[in-house]
């Protein structure tokens, strides 16, 4: 299908893009790598009027130490990601994460931040910004503020990002030396995640020191697993022991129902995948 007419405007600053977001009003849409809104375009499901691509803001786009944590920019291609050096040493869940996105022809054109401010509960992306506990910075009008990842994620669709506002990048607190695993359950290759698991852990000898765990499609919004991230400290890494940790996991979460799946068959995929999530980490 062909989407319905629009402008189209490629901004080269970030305050040139607020402005032509100011000044398009309810009608201006914001597009990064196009992987989620041009399907939508084209199904004429969105009609915007105007279209503004973020591509040439070269300010958005990459990966960069920052002390305590790494700044991985809004526009970064998932590609990037997975392959950049500050996220396999300092947070090796979201290469681990972002690695699983769709296909390579995907990955190449859709970005890290793009995919965080579409919040599809079923995306890979959110979960791992869940997990490390990561901040969002938004800028707008007013200048830029930073919104943790437990207050992003508002509902379906729906984030902190206001209708005015753009998000520039995702600062996350390093878990060097951590294991990270994700793992991920599909019908077929390359589909949306029916139920997946993000998690990271550090270890101690043989036991679980620390664990950070993030639910993927099991509710609105990528859900912590807090319960069994606590029950999981001090457990030996051992497939009965950390099983029994995570007897809690599915607590307090809203599986959907859809063609895929119904809610008690995800949550018995969430107790098997988060076990084999938390070894594979353990055993990083």
């Amino acid at each position: 299908m062909i989407p319905a007419a629009f402008d189209y405007q490629a901004p080269s600053s970030l305050d040139e893009a607020l402005q032509m977001l100011a000044d398009g009003g309810d009608d201006a849409k914001i597009i990064a790598g196009g992987q989620s809104l041009l399907p939508v375009l084209k199904l004429r499901l969105a009609a915007p009027e105007l279209l503004i691509d973020l591509a040439k803001i070269d300010s958005l786009r990459g990966v960069r130490d920052d002390g305590d944590a790494i700044i991985i920019g809004a526009m970064t291609p998932h590609f990037e990601v997975v392959g950049d050096p500050l996220v396999a040493e300092h947070a090796s869940l979201i290469a681990k994460c972002v690695a699983t996105v769709a296909d390579p022809q995907v990955r190449h054109r859709g970005t890290y931040g793009g995919a965080c401010a579409h919040a599809d509960p079923a995306s890979d992306i959110p979960a791992s910004a869940l997990a490390l506990d990561a901040e969002f910075v938004i800028a707008g009008p007013g200048g830029q503020r930073r919104v943790a990842a437990t207050d992003f994620f508002q509902d379906l669709f729906t984030t902190a990002v206001g209708a005015d506002e753009i998000l520039v990048e995702v600062r996350v607190p390093k878990y060097t030396g951590w294991g990270a695993a994700y793992e991920k359950f599909v019908r077929v290759a390359q589909q949306w995640a029916i139920v997946a698991v993000a998690a990271t852990v550090r270890t101690d000898g043989d036991t679980i020191a620390e664990a950070r765990i993030a639910l993927t499609n099991m509710g609105p919004t990528p859900l912590r697993a807090r319960a069994a991230e606590q029950a999981l400290v001090g457990v030996a890494v051992q497939p009965d022991a950390v099983a029994a940790a995570l007897s809690s996991i599915a607590d307090g979460t809203e599986p959907p129902t859809d063609i895929n799946a119904d809610p008690e068959y995800r949550r018995h995929l969430v107790s098997i995948l988060g076990r084999r999530a938390v070894l594979a980490a353990a055993r990083t």
